[in-house]
């Protein structure tokens, strides 16, 4: 079995009125190159820094704009989608936003949801220093959801550096990995590319990671950089696709059957042994 994926590489903003018409174009372009199954970035709809600016234009899932266009979108053109991550306002006491993926079916159903799980909170540098967990509330549940081209196991973005949650959804049944990104880009030139084909080769399963790309300029809040390099990995690990630098849609097709020739050669998810954790 194979699909077409497109991947949406994007330098969201912090208006999420505009990147909706953005990413709305690229859907239109990568149905009409012939992809099934399309995935956007983390927080397509808003990149921001500023926790003032999120609470002004971010909204509950219910209400909010972007998550209804693009199901819309989704029904009108008959295409999967992989909506990487939106931030969404949660109504939590502490005020913390969701960083919650959506996988939408070619009806404009919602067939998935899932909250990130690891928060990203780090001091690479004293200018790249993050707390995500400051504006958002982490995850508990990891997710795998059918698909017609196979079981998708989603994660976001800092997810990839913990090798157990993919092996986790690869034992689940998932045959593809979902990675969008809006990495940093000090962490990106140095571990992107080796982290999403060392889960690809651990589980054999494809890795699909479209990422947020360039400088993404602010209205409020510090601008910020990422990394781009939206990749999609082959259960052997090799690179099939990388987009560079540049927004845009870039494509991909799957052959499915090399999740199950990947696992024939070497079936380490069925070599697990239980052991004593050191100390």
């Amino acid at each position: 079995m194979s699909v077409r994926a497109a991947l949406l590489q994007m330098t969201s903003s912090d208006d999420p009125a505009d990147n909706l018409r953005t990413v709305s174009d690229m859907l239109r372009d990568a149905r009409a190159n012939g992809a099934r199954f399309a995935l956007t970035p983390e927080v397509t709809n808003c990149v921001s820094t500023s926790r003032s600016h999120q609470n002004a234009v971010l909204h509950f899932e219910t209400d909010d704009p972007t998550l209804a266009g693009l199901r819309a979108l989704c029904a009108e053109l008959g295409i999967w989608l992989l909506i990487g991550s939106l931030g969404l306002k949660t109504g939590d006491a502490d005020g913390r936003f969701a960083n919650r993926s959506f996988l939408i079916d070619d009806t404009g159903a919602i067939v998935a949801r899932y909250d990130k799980i690891h928060m990203f909170d780090v001091g690479v540098t004293p200018e790249e220093t993050y707390r995500e967990s400051d504006g958002f509330r982490p995850g508990t549940q990891a997710v795998v959801a059918d698909t017609p081209f196979g079981k998708v196991g989603m994660t976001v973005c800092y997810d990839v550096r913990f090798a157990h949650l993919h092996r986790a959804l690869a034992k689940a049944g998932a045959r593809i990995l979902t990675v969008p990104a809006a990495f940093s880009h000090v962490t990106g030139a140095a571990h992107w590319e080796v982290l999403l084909r060392a889960r690809a080769i651990e589980t054999g399963c494809f890795v699909l990671a479209p990422a947020q790309t360039g400088q993404h300029e602010a209205s409020r809040g510090q601008s910020r950089r990422t990394h781009g390099h939206s990749l999609a990995v082959a259960p052997w690990g090799e690179v099939l696709l990388d987009a560079g630098t540049a927004p845009g849609v870039a494509y991909v097709d799957l052959d499915l059957d090399l999740v199950d020739k990947a696992r024939r050669k070497v079936p380490a998810l069925t070599h697990d042994r239980e052991f004593t954790a050191p100390g």
